[in-house]
């Protein structure tokens, strides 16, 4: 393992984190696989998910807040699809398979490139005067991964049964990781989105065998302050055992609330999507949208309680015009299973949305 306190290496191998041989990565020692109860969609890719830090050092706990990870932490996430298992060279595969849900292969010491497209491997380091993202792009011999500051685009095909589509996975440039990563506008400065308590608080397979990832983290000395009680917890979004409204909420929070939040890129809209918002005005519910236009799909309310046909919200998480979609980036496939969930959630809710002549009081929801 070499940490790089500047500069951008070239290639992920320099960084000393993932051994690639006999079709396999493997994480070197100290590496730590996580995964997230709901994980952020992008085009159905897999993800990989690994932490690493310096010996010695561990995070702090935070509520709600990501973890303060200590100078010298390595956060990686490397983007896979499964290939159709006719292929014999997967990193030269267009056709990809579409995993719902987008789970990691049988264990976590690493992938087996089988019947595995690399696509990317990003690198979230956290050096003395802050954080950087690095995208790392898998060349098709899967054997090695080049730094693409400026992001690249990778055509593929989404095979779903006898159904395929086509379309580009965008690998992002770094003003696109900030346009996410920058979670308070006063310090634009980026930083994790997934590690925070409520993601994290799950069983999950590793060291130590099948336990929850905080007691892992704490066990490993990666993480310091865990309290015994009143730990956030969000539920998965794909769990038929999890509350209807605790697996949509869990959803927004993840794919949306680190720009939909108080301190975020989108806190003009007023629309907050932290799964810790019990106000359901800043949820949505009867919330006409600040701006007028098409984006909005000329719906009056960015959620009408029993009527997701007339809310803006899943207007927006179906669409792919650029105008118009939610998230604006990370995505050119609509995640239908998503859509269905906030649908779904929305058609429950109860109360009606009015307008009065006074602008304010429009909202008779309960």
């Amino acid at each position: 393992m070499t940490f790089h306190a500047t500069g951008y290496p070239k290639t992920l191998a320099e960084w000393g984190l993932f051994t690639v041989k006999n079709h396999r990565v493997t994480p070197h020692a100290g590496m730590v696989t996580y995964e997230l109860a709901t994980p952020l969609f992008s085009d159905y890719a897999q993800k990989w998910r690994t932490i690493w830090m310096p010996a010695g050092t561990s995070a702090k706990y935070e509520p709600e807040k990501a973890f303060d990870f200590p100078v010298g932490t390595i956060i990686t996430k490397t983007f896979y699809y499964t290939v159709p298992a006719s292929v014999t060279k997967p990193g030269e595969s267009s056709d990809v398979v579409k995993m719902t849900p987008a789970t990691y292969q049988s264990g976590v010491d690493g992938l087996d490139l089988s019947h595995v497209r690399l696509i990317e491997t990003r690198l979230l380091v956290h050096r003395a005067d802050g954080w950087i993202g690095l995208p790392y792009v898998w060349n098709a011999d899967q054997t090695k991964a080049t730094l693409q500051r400026t992001g690249a685009e990778v055509p593929l095909a989404l095979v779903d049964g006898a159904k395929r589509t086509d379309f580009v996975y965008t690998v992002p440039n770094a003003n696109q990781c900030a346009g996410c990563h920058t979670a308070d506008y006063r310090t634009r400065a980026i930083g994790p989105i997934g590690p925070k308590a409520r993601h994290l608080n799950i069983d999950f397979p590793g060291l130590g065998g099948d336990i929850n990832q905080l007691q892992r983290l704490v066990q490993l000395r990666y993480l310091t302050g865990l309290p015994q009680d009143d730990v956030p917890k969000d539920a998965k979004w794909d769990d038929p055992a999890a509350p209807l409204d605790a697996r949509a909420r869990a959803y927004l929070d993840v794919n949306c609330a680190h720009c939909h939040s108080p301190t975020g890129p989108a806190r003009v809209s007023g629309l907050w999507l932290h799964s810790t918002v019990h106000d359901v005005r800043r949820i949505g519910v009867c919330k006409p949208p600040v701006a007028a236009g098409g984006g909005g799909g000329d719906r009056p309310y960015d959620i009408v309680p029993g009527h997701p046909e007339m809310s803006i919200m899943p207007f927006r998480l179906a669409s792919t015009d650029p105008g118009a979609m939610m998230p604006e980036t990370g995505r050119s496939l609509v995640h239908l299973e998503g859509v269905a969930l906030v649908e779904q959630w929305i058609s429950q809710l109860k109360g009606e949305c009015r307008i009065d002549h006074d602008p304010a009081d429009q909202l008779a929801a309960r």
